[in-house]
């Protein structure tokens, strides 16, 4: 497993494991980051993530985007 921020543009990979706290876990849950659902990397820029996930975008930084790992 590594943290989302090491996916490749234009990947979809899948959501193995999310980290944090539990506020911080129930955060990501609501934004659509569940263990195994999928994420699709669309951009990112200085550590910063855009990513598709349930057919929205999504705007992570890099402290939560390692939280998630894939």
């Amino acid at each position: 497993m590594i943290p989302l921020i090491y996916a490749t543009v234009g990947e979809e990979v899948i959501i193995r494991k999310i980290g944090g706290s539990p506020e911080v876990k129930k955060h990501l849950e609501n934004l659509g980051f569940v263990a195994g659902g999928t994420v699709t990397l669309i951009t990112a820029l200085n550590g910063n993530l855009i990513v598709k996930v349930k057919e929205s975008r999504v705007a992570l930084n890099e402290e939560l985007a390692r939280k998630i790992m894939i």
